[in-house]
């Protein structure tokens, strides 16, 4: 069992530790991204950037990451018994955050992990995860802050699937899920206070290179 679980969190690490928006841009741009704008590998500073193409394939590629993960991990569940399913899913979907948010590939700097968490629970939890989507939409087009609608969407998300998840929700199936909310919001604390002094970036506008300290 201890064998399976180590694996397992390590596939789910360096399946979220990608860092797609910073291989994107690489790639096709020959740019660092860390180097633009916030800094950050995320879709919205790869799409404020100016690649609106590369933006929506950073936020698709980093939903499938996170769905990847929890989907092997609902795989390799039966050869755990000990652990209840939902269990071996929640700790996949954690590690692969985690992974997202702090890669080793990049010295531990990585994304804010919106995207990422709601592909780890859009296989675990998916209508909670849709209907957290939905809100996180609703709030970008109400107020156009991307960090706003994050925000509000992760933390959403544990009442969602407190009404929304049927059947054996295990003890630590629902912290996950407090603890993936937590940790999109706790990344987003140089958004809060930006919020809090009106000097967000509203979604569509177009940050500039950084400039070197």
């Amino acid at each position: 069992m201890l064998l399976a679980i180590s694996l397992l969190v390590l596939a789910s690490y360096l399946l979220g530790s990608i860092p797609v928006g910073y291989l994107l841009v690489r790639l096709f741009r020959n740019q660092d991204i860390r180097s633009v704008g916030s800094g950050n590998i995320g879709a919205t500073n790869v799409m404020r950037s100016g690649g609106k193409g590369l933006g929506a394939a950073t936020f698709a590629l980093d939903v499938i990451k996170g769905a990847a993960a929890v989907a092997l991990a609902a795989y390799v569940a039966p050869n755990i018994p000990e652990w209840a399913p939902r269990n071996v899913e929640a700790l996949a979907a954690v590690v692969a955050v985690l992974g997202h948010m702090f890669p080793v590939w990049l010295r531990f700097r990585g994304g804010k992990g919106v995207a990422t968490g709601f592909g780890v629970f859009l296989v675990a939890a998916p209508w909670a995860a849709l209907s957290s989507i939905t809100l996180f939409f609703i709030v970008l087009m109400l107020s156009r802050y991307v960090s706003l609608a994050s925000i509000v969407g992760a933390g959403s998300f544990p009442i969602f699937a407190y009404f929304l998840v049927h059947g054996d929700r295990p003890a630590f199936f629902i912290a996950a899920q407090i603890i993936v909310a937590a940790l999109i919001i706790i990344k987003h604390h140089a958004n809060v206070r930006r919020l809090l002094s009106g000097t967000e970036n509203r979604f569509g506008s177009r940050t500039q290179e950084r400039k070197p300290a």
